[in-house]
């Protein structure tokens, strides 16, 4: 009930009647005034006047089931939301929920986590009321080998959710990192279970460094958070949603031929390696090169001083970015 009456104050342009709302809703005055007041304990700033109604006029920085049911647009994903004071991994837990069932575009949200879960099995812990911690269950029609580019059209999505909602630019760093001036402020984890032609489900994780004002010396000189590099707090929730809102449109356009090659073009354009020197972290063989942009399969294309190379895993460090100099 919170949900939907917030959901209807943010709607209106001035003030909705205590009326409007029972008769919206099918509840009784009574009920609404409840919702209201609970409202207002959340720390929203809601106005009440006599014979015009209620009116929001201010919302604090939260992450809750019913903040971002209110202002959810997207059109599939986060029908079901569960939502996470403090978790131990969203990935963690979304994996849980689909494997008992939950449906595709089932969305996963934590104000703090304890046990984040990065690229081979780094971890880390977080602080709450700082990031944005979140996972999204996918049960695709899709061929396992397809899956790991999920990767990629969730970074474009972030990238242009963030752009959206702060006018910075951000870059994609190869293949699942977010960078703003060079440095990281998202990263991105997708793991899958899988049969050998059938996806049982795909959990798309994602971190976001959003109102951090400073962090652990060991990291500080390659992470950093949109607040520091905008000088603006940002709201996480109307973040999240911009985020899902361009995911929905890059993941039709993937899914309609299982690759990238309607989002090449778009994500070459949004790629910090371009033309940029790296370094690939082959455990092979390492070597260095140019990157040119990526291949309809995602796989980064690098030309060496011998040959043009695709790199399809493994790690990659580039000049002017954290981790090569």
């Amino acid at each position: 009930m919170k949900a939907k009456i917030l959901a209807a104050l943010r709607e209106a342009e001035g003030y909705v009647s205590g009326q409007e709302l029972c008769e919206r809703f099918g509840v009784s005055r009574t009920a609404v005034w409840k919702a209201i007041n609970q409202l207002k304990k959340d720390g929203y700033e809601i106005e009440a006047v006599q014979n015009r109604g209620y009116r929001i006029v201010g919302a604090p920085d939260i992450l809750s089931e019913n903040e971002l049911s209110s202002i959810r647009k997207t059109d599939w994903i986060g029908k079901k939301i569960y939502y996470y004071d403090e978790t131990d991994s969203t990935n963690v837990r979304a994996s849980r929920l689909a494997e008992e069932g939950a449906e595709h575009g089932t969305l996963v949200v934590a104000d703090q986590q304890d046990a984040g879960k990065g690229r081979r099995g780094r971890g880390w812990s977080s602080l709450p009321g700082t990031g944005i911690f979140m996972t999204l269950i996918l049960k695709p029609e899709l061929n396992p080998s397809n899956a790991s580019m999920l990767t990629l059209v969730a970074a474009m999505a972030v990238a242009k959710g963030i752009t959206c909602c702060t006018g910075m630019e951000a870059k994609i760093k190869w293949p699942n990192d977010i960078v703003i001036n060079g440095k990281k402020v998202v990263g991105i984890l997708t793991e899958m279970s899988a049969q050998m032609d059938y996806v049982n489900h795909i959990v798309v994780g994602i971190g976001i460094n959003v109102n951090n004002e400073s962090f652990p010396e060991e990291i500080a000189q390659n992470a950093t958070s949109l607040l520091l590099q905008s000088g603006k707090r940002v709201n996480r929730a109307g973040l999240i949603e911009a985020v899902w809102e361009e995911f929905e449109h890059y993941y039709d356009r993937f899914m309609a031929y299982q690759d990238l090659r309607d989002l090449r073009k778009e994500y070459d354009a949004s790629l910090a390696n371009k033309g940029q020197k790296v370094r690939v972290l082959d455990p092979k063989e390492p070597f260095e090169g140019v990157a040119q942009g990526i291949t309809d399969r995602g796989e980064l294309i690098v030309d060496t001083w011998e040959a043009r190379k695709l790199v399809s895993s493994g790690e990659v460090s580039v000049r002017g970015i954290y981790g090569y100099v």
